[in-house]
């Protein structure tokens, strides 16, 4: 059964699976709804320039992210499922997360087989601050690292990369020495990034591109069902791997082609690398 490769899907994640053979993609980062889009709407107009806030903010209150709490349940096992299948036994998945559905999806992934491989604690040192003032500042997101599951452990991971990649953005990561499992990388986007638009929980290119490059090879094919604005594909394009995105959102499409239209490949088309862009 034939797929395209480097596009942007417009249609409903798991519906879209479906329709995909088994074991056919390298690499998964999936940054599902959250369902955090719940209470009071907060908005803060940052006219009072606050260093490391980057501008005005709004708490994310989205109708693709708000089920009930059985929904979710139905939903996490389904697009879960699909993405197991999907994924070749040499492959893995990332999984971002906060509290609010990451035990959910944990405890679904051991349900089904999937194997975690490491929980990463994602440092935001620049995160926002509680506006309520009556808890503390949430400043970090969980990402689960997975893969398939089964007898064998056949994952591809470029521990040379994790050692001695260029990681001097992170303040908790040392050249030469073994990657941990708590990462320092702030959530600010650059200029770039948002030229064509933007998504209300959009991951900058840095964390995706250290995912990417940790666990799959130059012209690994990088899948994504829940694309958003596109960076997920613009990193993979950006690194030498081919690409596939499904997202519900047609306004969301639109910006991630235009974004995939204007971004350029590290290597030239006879696998040279090139001068970064």
């Amino acid at each position: 059964m034939e797929f395209s490769i480097n596009t942007i899907i417009n249609g409903e994640c798991i519906s879209e699976m479906k329709k995909m053979p088994d074991s056919c993609v390298d690499l998964i980062i999936a940054d599902p709804p959250y369902n955090l889009s719940k209470g009071g709407a907060w908005k803060w107009d940052n006219s009072v320039k606050l260093k490391g806030l980057g501008g005005n903010w709004n708490k994310v209150m989205q109708d693709w992210d708000d089920y009930s709490f059985e929904a979710y349940m139905v939903f996490t096992e389904e697009w879960l499922k699909e993405a197991q299948r999907i994924l070749k036994p040499t492959g893995s998945m990332w999984i971002f997360g906060t509290y609010h559905n990451i035990g959910i999806i944990n405890v679904f992934c051991q349900k089904l087989g999937i194997e975690i491989i490491n929980e990463i604690i994602w440092y935001k040192r620049n995160a926002f601050p509680n506006l309520a003032g009556r808890r503390m500042t949430a400043s970090h997101e969980t990402v689960l690292w997975v893969n398939k599951g089964g007898k064998k452990r056949e994952y591809y991971f470029d521990y040379e990369y994790s050692k001695n990649g260029d990681f001097s953005y992170d303040g908790l990561k040392t050249q030469g020495k073994q990657m941990r499992t708590v990462w320092d990388i702030p959530n600010n986007k650059k200029k770039e990034e948002l030229a064509y638009g933007k998504h209300p929980t959009q991951k900058p290119v840095r964390i995706l591109e250290r995912m990417i490059r940790l666990t799959s090879q130059e012209g690994d094919l990088v899948f994504t069902p829940f694309a958003g604005a596109g960076s997920e594909c613009v990193t993979a394009k950006m690194t030498g791997r081919r690409y596939l995105g499904i997202e519900m959102e047609k306004d969301y499409c639109e910006i991630a082609e235009k974004r995939l239209e204007n971004t350029k490949s590290q290597y030239d088309e006879d696998g040279q690398m090139r001068l970064p862009i």
